[in-house]
């Protein structure tokens, strides 16, 4: 049997068509999911890389810190000797309280246990004793901002936990001052 110009290009079509067809079924969808799986983990992997940068970036400035804060604490500790933060706190007490007018009505004190850094395995040389004192005063405002600005400055670590503010009397300008403060103490 023998085909005709007609038959034989419809023919020629459909091996076309069912070649282009099976090319697309068989390799070009396959691949096509292929790039599509490969291009989630590109951006799963940019997304852990990106996270990677983050977390260098904060180790990085977390040790900066670190070093910075053990620089500090060494110049602390070069600055004072061991275990006279207390003594030198009570001597500018009383220098400044006499100097600025201050009255001082009442002051406890409490010592607490030792502080160690537990974050290391190794043991660290400086070691802390936290002394509590509670000062009840009778004091100007102005003289009490000098006199906390003044506790800033001293050459060890003091914290002011809390301070409390209560006018006292009606003529005089002076404030009843209750503080709690932290003195660091190495041991």
């Amino acid at each position: 049997m023998a085909l005709k110009s007609r038959e034989k290009m419809l023919l020629f079509f459909v091996c076309i068509t069912v070649s282009i067809w099976a090319f697309d079924r068989f390799y070009y969808v396959p691949q096509k999911k292929k790039i599509l799986a490969l291009k989630e983990e590109v951006k799963a992997a940019d997304l852990k890389l990106n996270e990677s940068i983050l977390f260098t970036k904060g180790i990085e400035t977390v040790g900066a810190e670190v070093s910075r804060l053990e620089k500090k604490l060494r110049d602390l500790s070069e600055r004072m000797p061991k275990g006279e933060e207390l003594r030198a706190f009570l001597m500018h007490l009383g220098k400044e309280s006499g100097r600025l007018q201050m009255r001082m009505i009442s002051m406890t004190s409490q010592e607490e246990g030792i502080f160690l850094q537990e974050m290391k395995k190794t043991p660290s040389p400086f070691q802390y004793k936290k002394v509590r004192i509670q000062m009840v005063l009778h004091s100007s405002f102005s003289a009490l901002g000098t006199y906390l600005k003044e506790i800033e400055e001293l050459p060890f670590p003091v914290a002011v936990d809390y301070l409390q503010l209560e006018k006292r009397g009606e003529k005089a300008p002076s404030l009843k001052v209750t503080m709690g403060l932290s003195v660091y103490v190495t041991s």
